[in-house]
């Protein structure tokens, strides 16, 4: 691997702070605003669709504008990152690899990502770029931005429909990462299971990724088609394969049409 590609919500940057805020805007308690936001990642749908749950019709990103004017914008801090990001963007790249972060999000975001000084060699959003993830044209920004061949290129994410499937549609290297709502929720389906090259649980698995053949093949091949690093059973296991009543059915069949519908 010459070049590891991540996103950015749920992958580096935590987002309690954002949906807080969101609550405290629109006058909700926090814990409204996140049971909606768990349902409609369960249904397999946009999680500002929970915005729109609690104000039909609203214009999510007028209302961003109306947010940052009255001062109550974005903001990150050291304490927004996960535990795990610094230590591993740091052995990547004292390991040779080129580490980019290119995600989803504002002009602002990535200037607050920039400020915090991580160990990548680029920080870019999808709005410094013009275009969002999942649209296909990210993904050849981000195979311009890795300056490695598409083989050669890792990109990490927690979102099937957005991270996932369309890096895997687009030649390069994947790996879904079990963190966040729909990192967790999706993690044994199906889809996710059979297009994802790596599943993990911790950014820091990346590193026995990168090593030079010999060195690390043994705990790579560990980590190919296993979530996270403790190797163990099927995911039928891992997600409860032994339930078998109806209503298990019934959920595992809605979760398994509702990625489809997002895919």
């Amino acid at each position: 691997m010459e070049t590891i590609v991540l996103g950015i919500g749920e992958t580096l940057v935590r987002d309690d702070r954002r949906w807080s805020s969101w609550a405290d805007w629109l006058g909700v308690p926090p814990h409204t605003l996140s049971a909606l936001v768990g349902a409609a990642v369960a249904q397999g749908h946009d999680a500002t669709d929970a915005l729109r749950t609690l104000r039909p019709g609203m214009d999510v990103e007028a209302a961003y504008r109306a947010r940052s004017a009255a001062g109550r914008g974005e903001h990150l801090d050291e304490s927004d990152l996960y535990q795990d990001v610094r230590p591993a963007l740091g052995e990547l790249r004292a390991a040779g690899v080129r580490v980019v972060v290119a995600g989803n999000g504002s002009a602002r975001a990535g200037e607050l990502l920039r400020a915090l000084d991580l160990p990548a060699d680029l920080v870019v959003t999808s709005a410094e770029w013009g275009v969002r993830k999942p649209d296909p044209e990210f993904f050849t920004r981000v195979a311009e931005a890795a300056e490695a061949p598409p083989a050669a290129t890792l990109y990490v994410g927690d979102h099937p429909a957005d991270d996932l499937f369309p890096a895997a549609a687009a030649g390069l290297r994947t790996a879904h990462l079990r963190r966040g709502p729909y990192g967790h929720w999706w993690a044994d389906h199906p889809d996710v299971v059979e297009t994802a090259e790596f599943r993990i649980d911790a950014l820091t698995e990346l590193v026995a990724l990168v090593r030079p053949p010999g060195a690390g093949a043994e705990a790579a091949g560990a980590g190919a088609g296993a979530v996270g690093s403790d190797g163990e059973g099927s995911s039928e296991e891992e997600a409860g394969g032994e339930e078998t009543d109806a209503a298990g059915a019934e959920r595992e069949g809605a979760r398994r049409g509702a990625l489809r519908s997002v895919r």
